[in-house]
């Protein structure tokens, strides 16, 4: 797991990083109150099936947001244990950058 200072930096690391992934792991409600546009929102309860499940291509560099940091992180250490590359990137907490709703 790689992290970074915050989300904005984040998110510029995912936009130059090619055959990535962007994933939200809040709740579907903070989701929908708003994310980042071409999020795709598996919230933390969730990540286990979604892994079981094949929905996460383990070609792909996962980048890893929540609110604060605190569930992103505990995802990516989860991701990484199933063979992901994964970084995490933070929350939306500090960030001002657009959310989509």
């Amino acid at each position: 797991m790689k992290n970074t200072a915050d989300l904005k930096t984040g998110l510029k690391m995912y936009s130059e990083t090619e055959n990535s992934l962007l994933i939200d792991v809040r709740s579907e409600g903070e989701y929908a109150d708003g994310h980042v546009g071409g999020s795709l929102n598996i919230p933390l309860d969730k990540l286990p099936k979604a892994v079981m499940d094949g929905e996460l291509p383990k070609e792909k560099t996962l980048f890893v947001y929540c609110r604060s940091g605190a569930r992103s992180k505990r995802a990516c250490i989860f991701l990484d244990k199933s063979g992901y590359e994964t970084v995490n990137i933070g929350g939306v907490m500090g960030y001002d950058g657009p959310l989509e709703k």
